[in-house]
């Protein structure tokens, strides 16, 4: 039985320095100018800046679905790392963790590392997402594709700066 992959991990190396990397990934506000299924995040539930617990809700797009999902922010240490949990839902029932995680490289650029790993499903929702959404059983090179967008967006701050 076909099934989407549990985890994930991706990196890129870009020439702009950890702190122009951080001002892209450090806000989850910002993930619609290069994620390539976020369109838009919005803090919610009072929330307004990153923090442990702090959430946001992120709208989506993959072909013709549409969907939005509330996450948790679960760690942020400025500015090396980034984590958040999808909050499950009756109409989402999985939940999965996310981090992205900045490491400096000697010439001054950053290795932008993304993890993934799904902590809930359900098996018949994970063969139907499989079914549905081609594009998530192998998101490897579209997440690579993020993190080359995000180090292009560091790039144009360090410039600037």
């Amino acid at each position: 039985m076909k099934t989407l992959p549990l985890e994930g991990r991706v990196e890129v190396e870009c020439q702009a320095p950890p702190d122009a990397v951080w001002k892209v990934v450090g806000d989850p506000t910002r993930t619609g100018e290069w994620s390539h299924e976020t369109r838009s995040v919005v803090w919610v539930d009072g929330s307004v800046r990153p923090s442990v617990g702090a959430r946001f809700r992120g709208a989506n797009r993959n072909g013709r679905f549409n969907w939005s999902r509330t996450c948790e922010l679960t760690a942020v240490e400025s500015p090396r790392s980034i984590s958040w949990s999808t909050i499950r839902t009756r109409r989402f029932p999985d939940s999965t963790d996310w981090t992205i995680e900045l490491e400096p490289l000697a010439d001054g650029g950053t290795r932008i590392v993304q993890r993934y790993r799904v902590t809930s499903i359900n098996p018949i929702a994970n063969r139907l997402y499989w079914l549905l959404v081609p594009t998530h059983r192998d998101r490897t090179e579209a997440l690579r594709n993020d993190l080359v967008a995000i180090g292009r967006l560091a790039e144009q701050i360090s410039s600037v700066t």
